[in-house]
């Protein structure tokens, strides 16, 4: 099977594109690469605009990954417009042009943060999505407009993404773990500025499971599934990395607690992803951690701003 992936060399790209390939699927990527290209090296990768694919790109293919877009509510409060263009637009666009050239199947990234703030139970695909930030409303768009598309001949799943963390090839260090794990590493201290907000929180590994579950799902699937691996508080988030970071390097790590106030707060169930996609995430927070501690020294330099989405993104954009 081949399939194309759409911003494939980003966070998540450049994680689950060496699975894919461990899996025996033939994969090129499309990307802007305004973070380089952290791909194996017998990858295809065309720099190039989405927006510029036409079906006879497409035709050759039988699957389509959509992992591009802006990425994060900063990135997105930043630009708005362009987040509302590329989160929205693009992947109704390419969803279009796929199914055009004869794609069989388009899986599309979507977050768990189209449900804004819920209250206090997990939360299905069929619960209200009330978001009200443009990242948030972005990706419902987007999702949306892909939904549209399926039919008998073409289907589209998207995956609603619990806060991806871990170690990637094309590291962040802007993600709620990630960012922890820096701070306990680097100052022996963590904030945590609402322990009380509850988030779904999804390993990268347990990522790559997903989209691999997706593409072997039988072709009369569609629809929309939530993916985590658990569902944490903050708080509880601040003290599993306190905890295993000290146990791992011997050292004192502090906590300080905040209560600023947050208005994205959500569980889910994956009650629908285990029941239909086979998915079985396999990670915690403490294997997240563990991860990240034993590949380190990848990423040391914890000033680089190649680490953190929106501080590249205002360069690119300037």
């Amino acid at each position: 099977m081949r399939i194309l992936v759409a911003g494939g060399a980003g966070y998540i790209g450049s994680k689950l594109i060496p699975v894919l390939l461990e899996h025996g699927y033939k994969v090129d990527v499309v990307d802007l690469l305004w973070f380089g290209n952290n791909l194996p090296e017998n990858v295809s990768v065309v720099k190039k605009d989405l927006f510029k694919c036409q079906p006879d790109d497409l035709k050759d293919y039988d699957q389509v990954i959509f992992l591009a877009g802006l990425s994060n509510d900063p990135m997105a409060e930043f630009d708005p417009s362009m987040n509302f263009v590329f989160n929205g637009a693009l992947p109704s666009y390419m969803a279009y042009v796929a199914k055009k050239a004869g794609v069989r199947r388009f899986i599309y990234a979507s977050s768990c943060s189209v449900y804004g703030y819920t209250v206090n139970e997990l939360y299905d695909e069929d619960s209200p999505v009330t978001c009200g930030y443009p990242y948030g409303i972005s990706k419902l768009q987007g999702e949306r407009g892909v939904l549209q598309l399926h039919d008998d001949d073409f289907s589209v799943i998207a995956l609603r993404q619990g806060t991806v963390c871990g170690y990637s090839p094309r590291m962040r260090l802007d993600l709620i773990v990630n960012t922890m794990f820096k701070f306990a590493m680097g100052e022996r201290k963590i904030t945590v500025n609402n322990p009380s907000i509850w988030r779904p929180i999804l390993d990268i590994r347990d990522a790559a499971t997903a989209y691999l579950r997706a593409i072997q799902a039988d072709y009369s699937l569609s629809g929309v599934y939530n993916i985590a691996s658990g569902n944490y508080t903050v708080g509880q988030v601040g003290d599993m990395v306190k905890y295993e970071v000290e146990k791992l390097t011997g050292e004192k790590v502090e906590i300080f607690l905040k209560n600023i106030e947050d208005f994205r707060n959500y569980k889910v169930t994956i009650d629908k992803a285990r029941t239909y996609l086979g998915y079985q995430p396999r990670h915690a927070i403490e294997d997240i951690i563990d991860d990240l501690y034993e590949n380190r020294a990848l990423f040391e330099n914890y000033d680089d701003e190649r680490f953190y989405n929106i501080k590249v993104f205002r360069k690119v954009t300037a």
